[in-house]
């Protein structure tokens, strides 16, 4: 692939995603979502990647919001048809490998709910995070209402996308919004080494496990037990559970192949 709005490199088993409209903030417009759909459906068949970070091009936004310029002229018709279909933000939160939001500037709008869809947050203490959208008469519309509250809880989401304020990431990060905080100049290698090491963990485990997190969010208790003992069966029937325990039990490092 060669994606016309994104970069992708891949080292370690690691997939960096980076959103490359500089020039924009990383805005996400329309080919910016059509191509991280694009680009998830090849890494999610590509075995030799186990992890996937997401981040923007350049220091001074991770993706701040939607671009307003392509949709300002829109009717509620026009709208709604642009809204259809596979979205980025849905793709990311049911992707079944792990994904980081290396969070290296704004993240608004579009671009924090970009990263509530990620599994973990890493945030540069410069990094500022809000869901502004009420100030333009609008409201989220990319998981914002669902994902957030979710995450920090509706009190706090509420606070956010009413006020429309923005907040540093010491404030995300006491709010459970994001993971770790980071100096700015420590971003990258905090990120790394966070994805290193789920990447010499289980693919089969890892999989599984976000599957049956999701379940505590998408069914009632007593189903979400139900699929956590037979996704923990499964895991318990694959070459690399065998392997996890061998080498628990032989004092080693464990060599995990994703059988």
């Amino acid at each position: 692939m060669s994606p016309e709005t994104l970069r992708v490199d891949t080292e370690d088993r690691i997939a960096t995603v980076r959103v490359n409209r500089p020039e924009k903030r990383n805005a996400l417009n329309a080919t910016v979502r059509r191509e991280l759909v694009e680009v998830l459906d090849a890494l999610r068949d590509d075995n030799g990647v186990r992890v996937v970070v997401i981040t923007g091009e350049g220091d001074r936004a991770f993706i701040a919001g939607a671009d307003i310029s392509e949709f300002a002229e829109r009717s509620p018709l026009e709208q709604r048809q642009a809204m259809s279909g596979r979205r980025p933000f849905e793709e990311i939160a049911t992707f079944d490998k792990p994904t980081i939001a290396m969070i290296n500037g704004y993240a608004l709008g579009g671009g924090c709910e970009i990263a509530l869809a990620c599994d973990l947050r890493v945030a540069a203490r410069s990094a500022r995070l809000g869901q502004p959208e009420i100030r333009l008469g609008l409201l989220p519309g990319g998981g914002g209402t669902q994902r957030l509250p979710r995450l920090v809880g509706p009190g706090r989401a509420l606070r956010l996308i009413l006020t429309g304020e923005l907040i540093d990431a010491t404030e995300a990060e006491r709010i459970g919004l994001v993971d770790w905080v980071v100096e700015d100049a420590e971003l990258r290698s905090r990120t790394m080494e966070i994805a290193r090491g789920i990447a010499a963990l289980s693919p089969i485990a890892l999989a599984l496990a976000k599957s049956a997190v999701r379940a505590a969010f998408e069914a009632p208790l007593s189903a979400g037990l139900a699929h956590e003992r037979d996704l923990f069966v499964a895991a318990f029937a694959s070459e690399d559970r065998i392997e996890g325990v061998r080498a628990f039990l032989e004092k080693r490092e464990p060599r995990f192949t994703g059988r």
